[in-house]
């Protein structure tokens, strides 16, 4: 609420859907609900994304990227922007996730069992999904 007045175009990211994902993977406790509380202060502070002459000059891009397995919880993240948002929200559904191979894989396996599909991109199913779940809830502008 601070920057109420100040900020013309904001550009959150709904990382995660489910928050067992959140906590696990990022150590975020409560994250699904502090990034929809976040989001629709945004959303009502700048509303829907406006466009003229192919330059945007306020509103709201949600970003989102997508995780192998349906670990973002695309669905549930989609939801909440159809259901609770808007259905004109500007939606950024990102397909570029790929593996830091920085981290070993068999140090990351011991650390998140259970989360091994982390350890490839995603696949043409995988982010063709999280666009039907947009459509499901009735957004149809970005991807």
């Amino acid at each position: 609420r601070l920057l109420e007045g100040v900020i013309d175009i904001y550009m959150p990211d709904a990382k995660y859907g489910r928050e067992e994902i959140a906590r696990t993977l990022s150590d975020a406790p409560g994250y699904p609900a502090l990034m929809q509380e976040a989001i629709l202060e945004m959303q009502r502070q700048v509303g829907d994304l406006v466009v003229r002459d192919g330059v945007a000059e306020q509103g709201l891009i949600i970003r989102h990227l997508v995780l192998p397995r349906e670990l973002a919880g695309s669905d549930l993240v989609m939801q909440f922007i159809g259901e609770r948002v808007s259905r004109e929200a500007y939606v950024n559904i990102m397909d570029q996730y790929h593996w830091n191979s920085s981290v070993s894989s068999p140090d990351f396996i011991e650390k998140y069992p259970g989360f091994e599909a982390l350890l490839r991109g995603i696949t043409e199913e995988e982010y063709g999904y999280a666009i039907r779940c947009a459509r499901k809830y009735g957004l149809h502008r970005g991807f």
